[in-house]
């Protein structure tokens, strides 16, 4: 996997006139290595790609990434070293660094480690727009965390007991489930929200009994390095008229923004589709959130299905994003619907997630 994105990162090189990429970012180095780790960093040449870490990594980063890089491992104070003289051995003249990600400390430390070598930014953008097509490995990884996810969820069905069990009772099953169905971890922290406490779309779950009403629960696995997301909301006791119309709604708006999702759909169009339906139903203002956003080896990357998305910002083969719009109604209840989607390399809409969406009782 990671050496087709290292040879595309090779030529986008080539194209911004660059002769390398130093990365200290921990997701791009993942991207790049099929390695997890934090102490060290990846540096890419026109020619070559090396993984440059210490002793304690150096026999699971040979296992994970030796078939397409050069696993160096310097003593500490050599790690710069390497990075030059590797550099100017090479003859390159200009490294690109991750603008978004390296303190100003941290790049001045780098010039003055290169002398005579140019370093400027450019490396963030490059890995954000390679990152945003996933290709067929990474698709697969995906759906793996979110078969973990699914099935999180159909158990927590089963187990839950309202009058014995916290929200944080519920979260903590949901992790462990997760992780002991093959998660490696958490793609995030999660969210196990009850009765007026599911007003909040980010609550924190709390160390009290479940509230009659809706439970919310966001969730999601790491598997492979890669993260799903799903949230589904489900009613403690039974719902009234007015909880019925709102979770109807919800339903509505994302079952409309899911249908229109495809190749070439506009990522602001989209998020109009379900907030005019909410709006319309007469909850203007309690979508406060996007629509969705993307997914990968980090829980929030492009694309940005919202309001603000630009203009000409389109669903493209190999971009897997989440359709989640959302009703909450201060001091009282909220609900959330999400699913994980992606767009096939043969340009179909692929929705990864399984599990039912219609207004569960318990």
């Amino acid at each position: 996997m990671s050496l087709n994105h290292i040879q595309t990162l090779q030529k986008k090189l080539a194209e911004a006139n660059a002769d390398a990429a130093f990365l200290s970012d921990k997701l791009n180095q993942r991207y790049l290595s099929d390695f997890d780790f934090d102490d060290g960093y990846v540096l890419v040449t026109r020619e070559k790609a090396y993984l440059v870490t210490d002793f304690r990594y150096v026999e699971a980063a040979k296992a994970a990434s030796a078939s397409f890089m050069d696993v160096v491992t310097p003593d500490r104070g050599g790690m710069m070293i390497f990075l030059y003289e590797t550099l100017r051995d090479a003859g390159c003249r200009t490294v690109l660094i991750e603008e978004e990600k390296l303190s100003y400390a941290g790049y001045c430390r780098i010039c003055e480690r290169l002398p005579g070598i140019k370093v400027t930014g450019g490396a963030s953008a490059i890995l954000t727009r390679l990152r945003l097509v996933k290709d067929d490995d990474e698709l697969a990884a995906m759906a793996r965390a979110q078969a973990v996810t699914d099935a999180a969820f159909a158990h927590i069905l089963e187990v839950i007991r309202p009058d014995r069990m916290t929200e944080i009772d519920v979260a903590l099953e949901l992790e462990f489930f997760m992780r002991s169905h093959g998660a490696s971890g958490l793609a995030f922290e999660t969210i196990s929200v009850s009765g007026s406490a599911s007003s909040r779309p980010h609550g924190v779950p709390r160390n009290v009994p479940l509230e009659r009403g809706f439970l919310t629960m966001d969730f999601g696995a790491l598997v492979d390095g890669y993260c799903s997301d799903m949230t589904r909301t489900i009613v403690l006791g039974k719902a009234d008229a007015d909880m019925k119309k709102l979770y109807n709604t919800v339903l509505r708006a994302q079952t409309e923004a899911l249908a229109a999702a495809k190749e070439g759909a506009s990522c602001r169009a989209l998020d109009k589709i379900a907030r005019d339906i909410i709006d319309g139903a007469g909850y203007a203002g309690r979508f406060g959130h996007s629509l969705g956003h993307g997914v990968g080896l980090f829980i929030h990357e492009s694309p940005s299905l919202s309001q603000g998305a630009p203009e000409d910002l389109v669903l493209r083969r190999g971009n897997t994003f989440t359709v989640e719009p959302g009703i909450y109604i201060e001091g009282l209840y909220g609900c959330r619907i999400e699913d994980m989607c992606c767009i096939r390399p043969d340009g179909v809409m692929m929705d990864f997630t399984n599990s039912p969406k219609e207004l569960i009782e318990i």
